[in-house]
This record gives structure tokens, C-alpha cells and sequence, in this order.
């Protein structure tokens, strides 16, 4: 079963609670965390790499995140807890309850809201690079008022087709679908905005030689991070603290 980060109360039902669902190590929620956190919600890690089993529905949860990770979306393969997650997804899109898919949680988002997940023709993006808000973004719950491009962390291989209905937040020239918003309240992030300094050495660390085989240098990644994470803070601390707000209200 999912186990509460440091700090949360042992009345873990009487604030509002989100689970949190994390497929390896170095793709820790990060800034997600400290946002919920911030904002009083208690977060339930559900780490599936240690053994954790996700919950059979989201009774008594406020709102889901999903985090990352190297499996296929696509298939069970490697992957023993991907029904198990898509059916949580589906369960907070039912419910209408905050739900945050990153990377491979964007993927099995758009697959419990009825789109397909694929290897992307551009081959691997890895590192630092823009997308553009498009679109109904400026008026969305979450990306409202932010600037019109951001640089943020790639670092994936497939893709996915927008779920009928969705609406499309982000895009760039590799992968068109970089965010979207499925319902009112369940958004795919197909980058990495919850990265830190620390999140982004332990992407390196674990995942070096992947950027590596695609012509990518680790240590360029390195060299831009301080930068890269300082100036997406403001439009990052927007983002998640909105997300952090509406689980409270969930």
C-alpha cells in the first residue's frame, strides 16, 4: 500500500489527500510534492519499483498524480501495475477529481481517456528545449497567464494521439502532443516540469547513457539546468500550486 512522505499526519484522512504514483527512483515527484505539501494536502507515495500495490479506486483521495518512467504504455510487458493505473486514471476522470499524469502518466492518461500511445517518428527527445502554449492554454485552470513558451525537461520516446475531447495546451516542432487536459480537471504533461536540480541530476545519473546513444551529452544537459530551472520557476510554482489548490478542493 502507498506510504505517506515524511511529514504527514497520522489523521491522514482528515486533510485533503492525494496519491502520488512512482515507478522508479530517480522520477520522484519533486516539486509536485513540496507543492501539495505547501498547501496542506497529505501525499500518499505509491512506490510500484519497492513492492507498493496502487489502490483499487480513489475512495478517499482528493486527487492522483502519476509519474514517470522507461516502460511502454502500450503494454502490460515489464509493467505489472499499468491496468491498475490506467483504471485510477479513469476513476479520476469519472469522478472529475484533480488528476497530473507526467511523461509516462501523460501517456496512460491519454489512454483512459480513450487515445493511443506509439513510438515517436523523431526517435528520442532528451533535454532541454521549448514547447508553446497553444490555444485554449491561456484560459486553462493551470497554464493560464503564463508566458507563451517554456523551456522544459524531454526526456521520452513515445507519443500519443490527443483522447477525443481533449484539450490541447502545449506543442513543439519533435512532438505535437506535449500537454493537453482531458475533462476539466485531469492534465498530461508529456515533459518534465516537476524537476528540480536534484530531480535532474538523478535523471543523469540513472539515465546518462540513454541521452548519450541519442547524440544527446549529459553534461550539456548539466551545464543548462541551473539556468533552465530558475527561469521556469515562476510559471512552474503557478502550475503546480493551482493543481495543489483544486486537490484541496476536491
Amino acid at each position: 500500500m502507498p506510504t505517506e512522505l515524511p511529514g504527514a499526519t497520522a489523521e491522514r484522512w482528515a486533510a485533503p489527500t492525494c496519491l502520488v504514483i512512482q515507478h522508479l527512483p530517480p522520477e520522484g515527484p519533486y516539486l509536485i510534492a513540496e507543492a501539495l505539501k505547501k498547501a496542506g494536502v497529505v501525499v500518499d507515495l505509491c512506490q510500484v519499483f519497492a513492492g507498493d500495490q496502487p489502490p483499487t479506486s480513489l475512495d478517499g483521495y482528493n486527487g492522483l498524480v502519476v509519474m514517470g518512467g522507461p516502460m511502454s504504455a502500450a503494454s502490460d510487458d515489464g509493467f505489472a501495475t499499468r491496468t491498475a493505473e490506467i483504471d485510477l486514471l479513469e476513476d479520476a476522470l469519472e469522478r472529475g477529481l484533480p488528476a497530473l499524469g507526467v511523461c509516462l502518466g501523460a501517456q496512460l492518461l491519454a489512454i483512459a481517456a480513450g487515445g493511443k500511445v506509439y513510438p515517436g517518428a523523431e526517435g528520442p527527445e532528451i533535454g532541454w528545449a521549448p514547447v508553446s502554449l497553444i490555444g485554449e492554454a491561456e484560459r486553462d485552470p493551470l497554464f493560464r497567464d503564463l508566458p507563451p513558451e517554456l523551456t522544459v525537461l524531454h526526456w521520452h520516446g513515445d507519443t500519443f494521439d490527443l483522447p477525443p475531447g481533449a484539450t490541447h495546451l502545449a506543442t513543439n516542432m519533435a512532438y505535437p502532443n506535449q500537454a493537453f487536459r482531458a475533462g476539466p480537471r485531469a492534465w498530461g504533461l508529456q515533459f518534465h516540469l516537476e524537476v528540480d536540480i536534484v530531480g535532474v541530476d538523478a535523471f543523469l545519473a540513472a539515465f546518462g547513457d540513454e541521452a548519450t546513444g541519442c547524440g544527446v551529452r549529459p553534461e550539456d544537459i548539466a551545464a543548462q539546468t541551473g539556468s533552465a530551472v530558475a527561469q521556469l520557476a515562476s510559471a512552474r510554482g503557478k502550475v503546480l500550486d493551482r493543481f495543489a489548490a483544486l486537490v484541496c478542493e476536491a
